[in-house]
């Protein structure tokens, strides 16, 4: 599996549509289509992004190693708890 297949599956898998998923990474739909049909090449940024963004194991992305979706630390699941708490009471 190439990484836009990857990408797309991960796409798939977030059950995002390639504008959605080209809004949360800053780039356009063609720019996502593109890599996922393999006419552009995955780069570091846009690697680091995908992976920073959705929670993503880089191994994964890059090679097809280890699991799709990084596990969340204790801090991770506490910040994004408080995140959503926070977020509750703005729209009071």
């Amino acid at each position: 599996m190439t990484q836009g297949e990857r990408i797309k599956k991960l796409r798939k898998t977030l059950d995002l549509t390639l504008e959605k998923f080209g809004n949360r990474l800053g780039v356009t739909k063609v720019a996502i289509s593109n890599i996922e049909n393999g006419n552009r090449n995955v780069t570091e940024q846009m690697i680091k992004s995908i992976c920073r963004e959705f929670n993503i194991n880089e191994q994964w992305l890059r090679n097809g190693e280890g699991e799709m979706i990084k596990q969340r630390t204790k801090n991770q699941e506490i910040s994004t708890f408080a995140d959503d708490i926070m977020g509750e009471m703005d729209d009071s």
